[in-house]
């Protein structure tokens, strides 16, 4: 089904605290006990498709496009994963420590949201709070994939 999705990120680390926000369109479906959401934005270095799975304790996130991730996340496990830019191939790890999600098919409303700690090549890069939350789309509403992003920080 078309959702419309907001994304919050709030990246906690030495230095202060960045939050990025974007606002998308995008589809969420359900397949046995798996959710699924799936959306499109435009960065910098070009046009990046995300796709989240959830069932439980366990998430994957996957970026294709101009930005290539792989992020398994299991709750209190540290998983590695990939970051690929044009300039190679970096090895990353997440330890989820926490997760909680929701859908509700009678209104199509549903939010999933992690924290977890990253590192890339071996060094933490920060501790991450990522809050999604979306809705079902009205059908006469435009359905085309659009998003905003809005970096604040110290």
């Amino acid at each position: 089904m078309s959702v419309k999705i907001k994304v919050k990120t709030s990246i906690f680390q030495e230095t202060g605290e960045e939050i990025i926000e974007l606002t998308a369109c995008g589809h969420f479906y359900q397949k046995g006990q798996a959710c699924f959401l799936q959306y499109d934005e435009e960065a910098e270095v070009g046009r990046i498709r995300t796709i989240l799975k959830w069932a439980g304790e366990e998430v994957s996130i996957l970026r294709s496009g101009a930005v290539k991730m792989r992020m398994p996340l299991v709750l209190n496990r540290e998983i590695k994963g990939s970051y690929e830019l044009p300039f190679g191939k970096l090895e990353t790890a997440s330890t989820m420590k926490e997760i909680s999600h929701s859908y509700n098919a009678e209104n199509g409303e549903g939010y999933i949201d992690l924290l977890y700690d990253f590192s890339m090549q071996g060094t933490h890069a920060g501790t991450y709070h990522l809050e999604i939350s979306f809705q079902e789309e009205d059908s006469n509403e435009h359905s085309g994939a659009s998003s905003k992003q809005i970096k604040t920080g110290n």
